[in-house]
């Protein structure tokens, strides 16, 4: 237990179904065992997922529609509460939160962390505020307490864009493995494919262009004409009309499904006979940390950044080219014919909750006598 109980603030805009919300929930769960006190900071109550939340934390909702509208509430709240850390985790929601914090006049820690590749997200979207981005980021970050990256990939392209010094990024790999997550994955799961004795390859993600599930279909239809499988890709989306278009031109109609988002992946993943990431970029995937963790065969572009650093370089699961969906066929066929890599669970240790956290307290600067694993969903 910490002596002080310090008060710690979660910025994180909503609470949906996403991957920074799940590894936010985890997080603060051990932080909550630890005795510290936790606030969660909504812009606008999303309140979907805060089930997953324990009951100890305060939610505060400053009831603004727009990210930019929050910034004089956001003020307000560091003046009322003086919470000793503020961990803000998205780029926007970051910019927002080192504002706060220099006008506030609190001596707040304001903690920013960068889930996703600064690059890509100015490289690949016409919106004025993410062209700024980079600019943004090296006006703004400095005036961070600390500046976390979920990946070195991350950190790199954060120093090397923002032009921000490495030396002022520190890693933290996202808390992925929980004990949560075995229990969920021993749940059965209602759909007829896992009843049949083909292999399922599973994909999990948000329907959108940085996830490439094209690629994914193409591979498979690549699979299909080798050896029986059905690809399923799990995930809610705008690019699910085009993705679908792709399946009924293939003719894989009777092959592949889209069952949209589900509640509990994990019990689809310790189901799966490979699980296939075919992002064009990521920051730190969690998801191929999750199926490693459930010991189910990986196969991942080497995209930027994450999969190279969570696979050794492809010592604990395959790589293959971004777009390629023939190399992409050939990776999965390769496990499937029993070529898979085994995986050291010494090695997924650094993606752990207790890992993660003992680093959160260090850039906070908390003292602890030990941490505590979460148990809670």
């Amino acid at each position: 237990m910490v002596g002080s109980s310090p008060q710690i603030a979660f910025f994180v805009g909503t609470f949906g179904g996403g991957g920074i919300e799940r590894i936010t929930a985890h997080l603060i769960h051990n932080l909550v065992k630890l005795g510290l006190k936790i606030d969660l900071v909504l812009n606008r109550g999303d309140r979907t997922h805060l089930w997953k939340l324990p009951a100890e934390i305060r939610v505060i909702d400053l009831e603004t529609p727009q990210l930019s509208m929050c910034l004089p509430k956001l003020i307000q709240y560091l003046r009322k509460e003086r919470p000793d850390a503020l961990i803000a985790s998205d780029h926007y929601l970051n910019e927002v939160a080192l504002v706060a914090g220099r006008l506030s006049g609190t001596s707040t820690k304001i903690v920013v962390a960068e889930h996703n590749q600064l690059s890509q997200t100015a490289r690949r979207s016409g919106k004025i505020k993410a062209r700024l981005a980079p600019f943004l980021a090296h006006l703004l970050y400095p005036w961070a307490d600390a500046i976390v990256a979920v990946s070195r990939g991350v950190a790199e392209d954060l120093a090397k864009t923002a032009s921000l010094p490495i030396s002022t990024i520190e890693t933290i790999y996202n808390p992925v493995i929980n004990p949560d997550m075995f229990a969920a994955a021993q749940q059965t799961v209602d759909h007829p494919w896992f009843k049949e004795d083909i292999p399922i390859i599973l994909g999990v993600g948000k329907l959108e262009a940085q996830k490439d599930f094209p690629t994914l279909i193409r591979a498979f239809a690549k699979v299909r004409q080798q050896t029986a499988a059905r690809l399923m890709i799990l995930g809610w989306g705008p690019d699910r009309p085009e993705l679908e278009a792709l399946i009924q031109e293939l003719d894989l109609q009777e092959y592949v499904d889209l069952p949209g988002y589900v509640q509990n992946p994990y019990a689809y993943m310790a189901r799966a006979a490979v699980f296939a990431l075919s992002s064009a970029w990521e920051g730190l995937p969690t998801v191929l940390i999750e199926a490693m963790a459930l010991n189910i065969p990986v196969v991942s572009t080497n995209c930027e950044s994450g999969p190279e650093e969570i696979l050794a370089g492809g010592k604990y699961g395959y790589l293959t080219p971004v777009g390629d969906s023939d190399a992409f066929a050939n990776a999965i066929l390769e496990v499937l014919a029993g070529r898979q890599k085994l995986i050291e669970s010494s090695w997924l240790e650094q993606f752990g909750l207790e890992a993660s956290t003992q680093k959160y307290l260090k850039v906070l600067g908390i003292p602890i006598i030990e941490t505590v694993t979460s148990t809670q969903t």
